[in-house]
């Protein structure tokens, strides 16, 4: 999936991931994709439910050896 940002959350742990994500996606226009890189599980709840809070819109989520590439698109 092409992303028009992206945001390494590597190595942080709930709540980092979805507070720098919160902060990111402000910075980008409405219809574009932002990928979160990250390697906390806590993002396969956190992000939906963030996105379901925040009317912005959940693309998807990629998981390959632990890591994980989500893709949230603005609102």
């Amino acid at each position: 999936m092409k992303a028009d940002a992206t945001l390494d959350c590597v190595g942080l742990y709930c709540p980092m991931p979805i507070a720098h994500t919160a902060k990111k996606i402000k910075e980008l226009e409405a219809g574009q994709v932002l990928e979160v890189l990250a390697d906390d599980e806590g993002i396969k709840e956190d992000m939906p439910a963030w996105c379901k809070t925040t009317g912005n819109e959940l693309l998807g989520i990629e998981e390959k050896a632990g890591e994980y590439k989500v893709y949230v698109k603005k609102a």
